[in-house]
């Protein structure tokens, strides 16, 4: 964990914003796997880890900023607890680790947050995402189940999205080391690449590359020659000469920062002349976007000079047509680009995204679009010094959608369907970085990973 002074000066700074009423923060428990005795992989709640910094199941914060208290309620282990677990720190030394001398029982939260007049002050909450802790909130508040998800604080919503979207240097340090951990996993990927092994072959040596650095994936790995499905989570195609592999893959820091890390690279270990010509594309539109990112700039206009970009890029080939700027205006872009550039990056790997995209995303200034693609931009707003984002533009060739434009004739002034038919098979191309944002540009997060036609293949190399 971070020192009790920075926890004690981000709840500080979230009571100037939020003065009145109570603060509730709850942190996970255990989730059963199958039964309760075979949970899954603990992962304690982001927000209460950035206020709270204890990893332990079963805590639950509150802060009254009208009186200046802050108190974590738990239940220390029992005799029976520490046969199966061992001794364990209590919750008064742990608490007093992270700024916090107030420590009570879970049965005394329940009769304090009964006691609480909702009229004359309210109990602040972030919408919640587990089954479990939404029948929590319905016990101690007394609130219909149906209500929960609509009566969370959008007050306080607001307040932890803007604190916890400008990251600090000890946050930023916690980054560089997550997205190292990441480019582990893709080194080892690339170098044990070869045809004849399945797709799960590849996961098992990165995932194992993570475990060995006392790391875990930060999100379900995508390691998929089936590359044109953008979340592909099986892992049980046998690899072929010819084939592009497309992995998606993070790790997380000892604290719990993410890296997101997109490569993609030949089965046959060299790019064939046809897979080098939209590789470049892909890269392009990232250079290009790199180059342009500063404070002040919205993603939005990021995104889309990304599809501008691949839209020349793929004019050149002879799969798109026309005006670079009414086809990108159009949308047609998103046959081949259906999904967002990139998105805030921390304690989650799309951070936040529990407190709802649009909150964190969007504000008064950048609504969502509904265009096709454009809609799947997680993050639209101006840009900040302290953002952390993922940059992550892609091309994909999917014979579904493809099939259905061309059935219903879209775009037919800025695509050609007839050379996008001979990619039917092709799969995808995606290229993924960590940065944080500067005051005059940004920098990357971790170190180099090898993404040039060149590089990659140098890595590859038997």
């Amino acid at each position: 964990m971070f020192s009790a002074k920075t926890y004690r000066n981000r709840r500080a700074a979230l009571t100037k914003k939020m003065n009145t009423g109570i603060l509730l923060f709850l942190g996970n428990v255990y989730s059963p796997m199958n039964y309760k005795g075979n949970p899954y992989h603990f992962r304690q709640d982001s927000t209460f880890l950035y206020y709270f910094g204890l990893d332990q199941p079963g805590l639950v914060a509150t802060i009254d900023p009208e009186e200046g208290r802050t108190i974590i309620y738990g239940d220390e282990l029992t005799l029976d607890d520490v046969v199966w677990t061992g001794p364990q720190p209590t919750i008064r030394s742990l608490a007093k680790k992270v700024g916090v001398t107030e420590v009570k029982t879970k049965a005394q939260l329940t009769k304090y947050l009964q006691a609480i007049n909702p009229i004359n002050r309210r109990v602040h909450y972030l919408p919640p995402y587990r089954a479990a802790n939404k029948i929590k909130i319905h016990e101690w508040l007394n609130k219909p189940m149906g209500a929960i998800e609509r009566d969370y604080s959008t007050d306080l919503v607001s307040a932890v999205a803007e604190q916890r979207s400008i990251k600090r240097a000890e946050e930023i340090k916690e980054l560089h080391n997550a997205v190292n951990l990441s480019a582990a996993m893709h080194l080892s990927a690339m170098r044990a690449t070869r045809a004849g092994l399945y797709e799960s072959d590849l996961v098992a040596v990165a995932q194992g590359e993570a475990l060995k650095k006392n790391s875990h994936p930060a999100y379900g790995i995508i390691l998929t020659v089936n590359g044109q499905t953008l979340h592909n989570h099986h892992h049980d195609q046998q690899l072929k000469k010819g084939q592009l592999i497309l992995a998606d893959m993070g790790a997380e820091s000892p604290l719990h920062y993410a890296g997101d890390i997109t490569r993609t690279f030949p089965v046959s270990r060299k790019f064939s002349k046809k897979q080098k010509g939209i590789y470049q594309i892909v890269l392009d539109a990232q250079l290009a976007v790199l180059d342009a990112l500063k404070p002040g700039v919205s993603y939005r206009a990021m995104h889309l000079l990304a599809a501008k970009v691949k839209v020349e890029g793929l004019k050149k080939l002879g799969l798109m047509k026309g005006d670079a700027d009414a086809a990108v205006a159009a949308g047609a872009h998103a046959l081949f680009f259906p999904h967002g550039l990139g998105h805030l990056i921390g304690l989650d790997v799309h951070d936040m995204e529990d407190l709802g995209e649009d909150n964190v995303g969007y504000d008064e200034t950048m609504t969502r679009s509904d265009q096709f693609g454009l809609a799947y931009l997680r993050l639209g707003k101006k840009l900040k010094k302290g953002y952390a984002i993922t940059v992550e533009p892609g091309i994909y060739f999917i014979p579904e959608l493809m099939d259905q434009w061309k059935k219903e004739k879209k775009f037919l002034e800025f695509i050609n369907y007839k050379k996008v038919n001979e990619y039917r098979d092709f799969g995808g191309i995606r290229i993924e970085d960590n940065v944080v944002i500067t005051a005059k540009g940004y920098q990357l997060l971790g170190d180099p990973i090898p993404k040039t036609i060149k590089e990659i293949e140098q890595v590859m190399k038997p």
